[in-house]
């Protein structure tokens, strides 16, 4: 996707799929935390998600899958691993948390992930807060 409609294609489709999901969830009722939403969506790819809330707006959120190999970036190559978290990871699991907490903005900082460190892990830290309403 990205070699043909250039970053903003995936960065816009990927945000859009973690809408829907989201949608999707909402729709059916779940009632989730954060931390709850974060494992499902990872649970889904086959990961084993650890998320830790380290305070009131942080969540070290850490993915484990079982070979070398992200299902979103593929295996090892440094020079794309950049493209694949600000494009596609990122906008994936923000359309994702925003849909479901709307009243809260999403930021992530990626530690580590496989197409970049050749790990069996990703990992990043998750900051939110709360929307201030403007009247």
């Amino acid at each position: 996707m990205i070699d043909i409609g250039g970053p903003n294609l995936p960065k816009a489709i990927s945000s859009k799929s973690g809408a829907k999901l989201g949608k999707i969830y909402k729709n059916k009722g779940f009632t989730l935390d954060i931390g709850v939403a974060l494992k499902q969506i990872y649970t889904v790819l086959n990961a084993k998600p650890i998320i830790t809330q380290l305070n009131d707006t942080t969540y070290e959120v850490i993915i484990k899958y079982k070979k070398k190999f992200c299902p979103i970036g593929g295996t090892q190559n440094p020079s794309r691993a950049p493209i694949f978290q600000e494009n596609i990871c990122i906008p994936y699991t923000k359309g994702f948390l925003n849909e479901l907490f709307p009243q809260y903005n999403f930021e992530s900082n990626i530690v580590n992930c496989i197409p970049l460190n050749n790990h069996r892990t990703c990992h990043y830290i998750l900051k939110f807060e709360r929307k201030k309403n403007i009247n």
